[in-house]
């Protein structure tokens, strides 16, 4: 009669099963807020971000716009002291309109590689939520039945042998297990 094989701990095995339920609930919850990250930052890019700098663009032309007429009138005027003051004026408004260029052609730069850097990302996250959705669900299934199935061989093992015969095992729990060793 081949030995009957000891079942230890089917709480370890159990207590594993239940982490990685913990542990797939966590990882996806994390894989979600990845891509809601992903969405976040391009609405970001494409819109908010777009759209603040060209309100600024706007902004900063007509101060830009206003301290070239407030120079103009200046130099018509003729006050020496007034030209200067609006020079001034006129050169810190030209800065900030090219900081804005600057700004935006940068934000339609970050635009045009968003989805090249993203993209090879996004596949590995991709990959990483199949597996959670289809392996890491069977693997849990597969748990489930190895517990069932250690659990109806431990409970219907071989009979105590009666006085020189001996009782053959429930074969169910061979069965269930994937053994086809019969006894004797």
């Amino acid at each position: 009669m081949p030995p009957k094989a000891r079942v230890g701990s089917l709480e370890a095995i159990e207590t594993f099963r239940s982490d990685l339920v913990v542990y797939m609930a966590q990882a996806r919850s994390a894989l979600e807020e990845i891509s809601g990250e992903v969405v976040h930052t391009r609405v970001w890019l494409e819109d908010d971000q777009r759209a603040h700098w060209e309100r600024e663009m706007r902004r900063r032309s007509r101060v830009l716009e206003e301290a070239q007429a407030a120079l103009f009138s200046a130099k018509i005027s003729k006050f020496s002291d007034g030209v200067s003051l609006e020079q001034l004026a006129v050169q810190k408004a030209r800065r900030a309109v090219q900081e804005c260029e600057i700004k935006m052609r940068t934000l339609k730069k970050w635009g045009r590689d968003f989805e090249g850097t993203v993209q090879p990302l996004l596949k590995q996250v991709e990959k990483l939520h199949t597996i959670l959705s289809n392996d890491l669900v069977k693997a849990l299934a597969e748990l489930a039945h190895i517990i069932s199935t250690l659990s109806a061989y431990a409970q219907g093992g071989p009979a105590p042998a009666a006085a020189g015969s001996e009782a053959a095992p429930s074969g169910a729990g061979e069965q269930a297990a994937g053994t086809t060793d019969t006894h004797p």
